[in-house]
């Protein structure tokens, strides 16, 4: 479902400002990512594919790439599909 939403978006800025899965950038070994909630602790984790996350360039970003499913649990991370 968050896959379809993120392709219905005419660029990754739209998608975002529609808050859908409350996207969030992410930090440290995932930098550039982004974590998008699909049930409790279960996050689908992608990385838009463009030079830099300023909103300029977002507008402008149209493809993603998917880095897979997370499950946090605890300050752990254990990835479901990778």
């Amino acid at each position: 479902m968050r896959l379809d939403q993120i392709t219905a978006a005419i660029s990754f800025d739209e998608y975002l400002a529609l808050n859908l899965g409350k996207p969030h950038l992410l930090t440290g070994d995932l930098l550039n990512c982004y974590g998008i909630s699909i049930t409790g602790n279960i996050r689908l984790i992608i990385k838009p594919l463009c030079t830099n996350h300023a909103p300029e360039t977002l507008k402008k970003c149209t493809k993603i790439e998917v880095k897979g499913v997370v499950k946090y649990h605890e300050g752990k991370k254990e990835w479901l599909i990778s």
